[in-house]
Formats: structure tokens, sequence, C-alpha cells
């Protein structure tokens, strides 16, 4: 029996860098109207903490955002925490394809996370992904098409591999 995991997580300096300067900013704005109100108004104060606050929650959900994928002799699971409360299982047997593939985060599914198309780009399916453009592409016997990122391509290609026999496909 053959296993692959993996988990990965938003680490991108891009990211962070985004972040700060937003988080900075917000910082300068609420902070020059709290002093520049002659009276050090509450209200102002009241806003500051909530900007700390939301900005504060901002940051822990994105250092929260984790993609955990597992393959082995049953199956494909696949976790987006925080969106999914409990592991998503795709038995071999459902599946008509599983294969590798390079793919645009931004022009085929809008960016990174979980992301749905529901209307010109419905064929490409949901994506789950937090970095990269390579990607485990899933085509379900009921149409639907599932593609989970992965920064291991080799490994999952070889597992792919030995797991192949396992997948039925309706289409040969």
């Amino acid at each position: 029996m053959r296993i692959f995991k993996e988990e990965q997580k938003f680490t991108q300096l891009w990211l962070y860098i985004l972040s700060i300067i937003s988080f900075a900013v917000l910082i300068v704005v609420v902070a020059k109207a709290y002093v520049g109100s002659n009276g050090y108004n509450n209200d102002s104060l009241i806003g500051l903490i909530v900007v700390l606050g939301s900005m504060i929650l901002v940051y822990g959900l994105i250092l929260s955002f984790k993609l955990k994928t597992r393959i082995d002799e049953k199956g494909i699971y696949y976790r987006l925490i925080p969106f999914h409360l409990s592991i998503k299982f795709i038995a071999w047997h459902e599946l008509n394809k599983a294969y590798v593939r390079k793919y645009d985060p931004i022009s085929e599914f809008g960016g990174w996370g979980m992301k749905v198309r529901l209307l010109k780009r419905k064929s490409k399916g949901v994506a789950f992904n937090v970095k990269g453009n390579i990607g485990l592409q899933l085509e379900l016997q009921n149409g639907k098409k599932i593609l989970i990122g992965t920064q291991k391509e080799e490994a999952v290609k070889s597992v792919l591999l030995t797991y192949s026999d396992k997948i039925i496909n309706h289409e040969n």
C-alpha cells in the first residue's frame, strides 16, 4: 500500500507584504481621525479598536488556511481548512480521470483558495489551492471536476500511476 500526504499553507511573501501595507494604511487613517478630533473622540478610538481587531482576525484566518491531501488505495482525500469542516473523500471508482496538470490560477479560477466558477468558467469545476500552478485534476463520473493544488508534482504522478488500475475510465 502506497500513501501520499501533503499539507500546504499560504506562505507567499507578497501576501504578507500586502497585508502589512493595508494594515498600516488602516491604522494611520483611523489614528489620524482619533488624534485629529481635538478631543480624542471615543468614536475614533472605538474605530481604531475595531480596525485592529478585524485585521488580527483576518491575519488569523489567513494563517489558519491549510490544504491537506492524502492519496491511498481507497481514493483521494482532501480538506481546505477552514472551509471544509470534515475531510472530503473521492473513491477511485468514482473517477473517470485523475492526472496532474499545470493551470493558471487567476484566469481559470480567479485566484487561490476555494474557487467555484458558476458562470462562464463552470466547465473548469472547483479548485482548492493555496499557491503555485500545478494541480491534481479529478474528473468524476457524475461530470464534476475538482482541481487540488500540489507542490509535489512528481510524487502525485507516481502515486497516481500506482493506483491507475483502480480508475474506471468510461471514455475508452
